[in-house]
């Protein structure tokens, strides 16, 4: 959350250590990390919302032709942004938006395409030094929640969350983070930073992952003329 009371930089989306569990999680999920079990127990490390008995997912539906995204919109935390291709910075992780387009949201433009078979990665600032960025209300994500992305060939892909947790940084788990919860099919990653932060180190102290997979395909709503 914003505090006026942080230092110079201090609302930066994942930096110093946190930088680099995100990225062994990218190398580790751009060598096919495949299957991994999202639903065991967690521990004091990583909080997890689960699957709350009573909350019915509807079906996976089959992965679909490439195309990039345009805009994302997660209505349940009132999330509507325009979506742009990042790259790695000089470190080797992730660039995120700078922070004055903290209301926009990057996606990692050498990974998957959402829609198309495998992990798409989408990275948002959830403060800066003086107000909430767009992915300020991650973290109170559930699953059943719709992640709709518009996509560049004028269909929505329709994703559903299926699990939602807050790693540490010193137990931060990149096949947890970013193996697909099944190998066969479409799914995506929402991050930002968790947790407190921390001043000594200028970094939040944990990482949110919201996970979900391609539950539908539409067409995008026309403008009106």
């Amino acid at each position: 959350m914003a505090n006026g009371d942080r230092p110079h930089g201090a609302g930066r989306l994942i930096t110093g250590v946190a930088w680099a569990v995100l990225l062994l999680g990218l190398w580790l999920w751009g060598r096919g990390v495949t299957d991994v079990n999202l639903s065991s127990p967690t521990t004091g490390d990583a909080a997890a919302v689960g699957r709350p008995l009573g909350v019915e997912l509807p079906a996976a539906h089959k992965p679909v032709k490439a195309a990039k995204p345009q805009r994302i919109d997660v209505s349940a935390l009132s999330i509507q942004a325009p979506v742009v291709a990042r790259g790695l910075d000089g470190g080797g992780a992730i660039d995120p938006p700078p922070y004055d387009q903290a209301g926009v949201v990057g996606w990692y433009g050498q990974g998957a395409q959402p829609g198309e078979k495998g992990t798409s990665l989408f990275v948002g600032h959830v403060d800066t030094e003086t107000r909430p960025a767009v992915f300020y209300h991650l973290s109170e994500a559930k699953p059943g929640d719709s992640v709709r992305v518009v996509r560049d060939d004028g269909s929505v892909a329709e994703f559903t969350v299926d699990d939602v947790q807050v790693f540490s940084r010193e137990a931060f788990d990149p096949h947890e983070a970013y193996g697909p919860h099944h190998s066969d099919r479409a799914e995506l990653r929402l991050i930002t930073c968790g947790g407190t932060f921390d001043k000594a180190s200028r970094t939040y102290t944990a990482n949110v992952v919201v996970s979900a997979y391609l539950s539908g395909i539409s067409e995008a709503p026309k403008k009106a003329s």
